[in-house]
């Protein structure tokens, strides 16, 4: 008897301590409500997924049970998940999403943003405990793109059919305390039944106190990423509790080269995830307007020389050396080399304006592209040469434009409700990858870090633009060239305290 309570006892400790082991990037898993049939959670670090099972009545009315992976957390944040549920349809309100508690307990006060089994997408919450649920419906149905945001008191849904801009809802008044239980959740609707869901993309972001703008400080911690174009999957290459920024990768494929928020530039090792400093002598205040040559030979950078009026474009071999001053005065910022190498493309402030200049890649007289009044940044040829991309506001707002390699025939490539930056062709010239801004969040002529901002892509010969990434970023994500030299991946930058 004693043999078999010892045993039995043994199987309950190491239950809980399997529920009580750190999951990915949260504290633990564990059921929520009474008698409920036991769930389980499991991170892939391959493929950073995690996979939840969980069963239960509801997640409804004044009490809830569902399988749920959490951790503890204070003040404001912002949680981003791609979910989907595993196997075919059981029932109409199986539920998987993000959970935001002030407790485990069954009638816990709650917010969760939740796509149901027939696709359903709401915001719900309880306002107390053992209150009654009460659910704001999206005019979405079958997101699988959910973001849940908390701004205090306040408390947002973004959702979004993965391609497709978010659609927002929001709440006030809820007031979970300051430290609240957050994390990803499955319940079946049905006390005997499991039901599995695959989140992907998993980010907790703490954003920026305040509202930021074109001179905010990047002070931000940074996370560089990597972006599967064909299906959207994002992987983790590396984090740093500071700024890093603008990612190049490297014609061989082998390494990204970027810089961090002192001036340093570093080549990011893929095959070991180890930075090493590129040593560009006594020009150490670089930006993240830098660009690597199509031969993968040199490396142009954008230095802030004050003295010579700010940015200075130098050139340097790709493993460092002794930079060459390129053009004579500032501000100029490097967004382009010609695929012959002949020329650089930049975007800089003459007497008050701001316009796409060329000069020869060994230094000489800077030629003026554009002369349309207002703000032209971005310059980046095609692969091929026949095109420089840009971004302008001559049309009223930001857009994404395009003209020949002498400042001809300029015409408008992009034309809808966002403010699009940094237009990047793909190395097989198929596709177009640029950053939107969101209008209700920053003026058409700035692109500030710390907003909500989306890669987008689009067929070089035109078509609907779809979103590819959401994510919280913005100045420096992905301001430089990024494409893999096979056109499969884009590395950026995203952002969080």
């Amino acid at each position: 008897m004693k043999t078999l309570f010892a045993s039995l006892m043994m199987i309950f400790s190491l239950s809980d301590y399997a529920q009580q082991n750190p999951i990915g990037i949260f504290d633990a898993h564990s059921d929520v409500g009474t008698g409920v049939k036991p769930g389980s959670a499991t991170y892939i670090p391959e493929t950073q997924q995690y996979v939840v099972s969980g069963s239960g009545y509801n997640v409804w009315a004044d009490h809830d049970e569902f399988q749920y992976v959490w951790k503890k957390i204070k003040g404001d944040f912002i949680l981003s998940a791609r979910a989907e549920f595993l196997g075919s349809w059981v029932d109409y309100h199986r539920k998987v999403g993000w959970m935001i508690r002030k407790s485990l307990d069954g009638n816990s006060a709650h917010v969760n943003a939740v796509e149901h089994g027939d696709g359903l997408t709401s915001l719900q919450f309880r306002r107390t405990a053992g209150a009654q649920t009460e659910e704001i419906k999206s005019k979405l149905t079958k997101a699988n793109i959910l973001e849940l945001e908390r701004k205090g008191n306040q408390y947002f849904l973004r959702a979004a059919v993965y391609g497709e801009p978010f659609v927002t809802d929001s709440i006030s008044g809820i007031d979970l305390g300051d430290e609240v239980y957050v994390g990803l959740f499955v319940g079946s609707h049905n006390a005997d039944v499991l039901e599995t869901g695959v989140f992907s993309n998993v980010r907790i972001t703490v954003p920026f106190h305040g509202e930021s703008n074109q001179s905010t400080d990047m002070t931000l911690g940074s996370r560089l990423e990597v972006l599967e174009v064909a299906s959207g999957k994002r992987d983790i290459l590396y984090s740093v509790p500071y700024s890093i920024q603008a990612p190049n990768w490297t014609p061989d494929g082998k390494s990204l080269i970027f810089n961090d928020y002192k001036g340093t530039m570093y080549n990011f090792d893929l095959s070991t995830k180890i930075p090493t400093p590129i040593l560009t002598g006594a020009i150490k205040n670089n930006n993240n307007d830098h660009v690597i040559s199509f031969d993968g030979k040199m490396l142009g950078l954008s230095s802030n020389v004050r003295v010579l009026g700010g940015s200075i474009i130098y050139t340097v071999p790709i493993e460092g050396g002794a930079p060459r001053q390129i053009t004579p005065k500032g501000p100029s910022y490097l967004h382009g080399w010609s695929p012959d190498g002949r020329w650089l493309v930049f975007c800089g402030e003459r007497n008050g304006e701001f316009d796409v200049y060329r000069i020869p890649s060994s230094g000489g007289k800077e030629e003026k592209l554009t002369n349309t009044r207002g703000l032209d940044d971005g310059p980046e040829y095609t692969p091929d040469g026949r095109y420089i991309y840009f971004n302008s506001v001559r049309s009223g707002s930001m857009q994404i434009w395009r003209m020949k390699p002498d400042g001809a025939d300029p015409e408008q490539v992009t034309n809808d409700d966002f403010y699009n930056w940094f237009a990047h062709i793909s190395p097989d010239g198929k596709w177009i990858a640029f950053i939107s801004f969101l209008k209700s969040e920053t003026p058409a002529g700035i692109h500030p870090p710390y907003k909500h901002v989306y890669i987008r892509l689009m067929p070089f010969g035109g078509g609907p633009a779809k979103v590819i990434a959401y994510f919280y970023g913005g100045q420096g994500s992905i301001n430089t060239p990024s494409w893999s030299p096979d056109s499969k991946r884009i590395a950026f930058v995203s952002n969080s305290d």
